[in-house]
């Protein structure tokens, strides 16, 4: 994570090396998504600059340096709640080094004046990103199941207690007694997750909500009460 935005020739500026690691991206993907875009308008080649660097082979492989408008231009499909507040601190990076650009007085001047400045907002940045992607993180454990999730575990649901009972021909089903296995399902679901609803479920736990249905049996006195109502045979007088 370390120099986000470096300043080169006096200029903001970052690498395709980079936008491909901290978005997660295959280098080569990132290499081909700015030769189509500098394919397809002149203009975008004054954003970018092919250059080269050596991998751990030794061997020496094509890059970019991009400035901020070929930064942004690049980026513009990524989505997401962290891919946005990645832009947004990248933004922030190149703002900072145009602005210490401008101002000559706070211009880092040796190589080391300005690998220190990179370091101080790099490690900004990494403090800010990790706030970040834990409140992320959270907010997608904690957050209610969605539409689909809640119809799959219903559908599971119904599912388990039709065979439980004997499926939709049997005497317990017909004697309209399958309220009360579903009744007792909710009692047993809503006590192993501890929540007052169904719908109170957390994203985080509906795997195992899904397996838990999946495993159910009834007690064993409704199951004695149920084979008993099955097993029962009405005669024809």
């Amino acid at each position: 994570m370390n120099d986000l935005v470096i300043m080169k020739s006096q200029k903001a500026l970052t690498t395709s090396l980079k936008v491909a690691e901290v978005f997660s991206k295959a280098h080569r993907t990132v290499l081909d998504k700015i030769r189509n875009l500098t394919a397809q308008n002149s203009a975008v080649k004054k954003m970018f600059a092919e250059s080269t660097y050596v991998n751990r082979k030794g061997q020496e492989q094509p890059m970019f340096y991009m400035n901020r408008d070929g930064f942004s231009l690049l980026t513009m499909g990524f989505t997401g709640e962290a891919a946005l507040q990645f832009k947004l601190e990248y933004i922030e990076a190149f703002n900072r080094m145009d602005e210490l650009i401008r101002n000559e007085d706070n211009l880092p001047q040796t190589p080391e004046e300005q690998l220190q400045l990179t370091m101080v907002v790099a490690n900004r940045l990494v403090k800010r990103m990790g706030k970040v992607e834990a409140r992320v993180d959270h907010i997608e454990k904690t957050s209610e199941l969605s539409e689909v999730q809640r119809y799959q575990l219903l559908q599971a649901r119904k599912k388990k207690v039709i065979e439980a009972i004997g499926g939709v021909n049997s005497n317990y089903y017909k004697e309209t007694k399958a309220r009360k296995v579903f009744n007792a399902f909710g009692r047993d679901f809503k006590k192993e997750f501890q929540i007052p609803r169904y719908d109170s479920l957390e994203k985080q736990y509906f795997e195992k909500a899904m397996e838990f249905t999946h495993n159910w049996y009834p007690d064993f006195v409704l199951q004695r009460e149920i084979q008993n109502s099955n097993a029962q045979t009405s005669l024809k007088i």
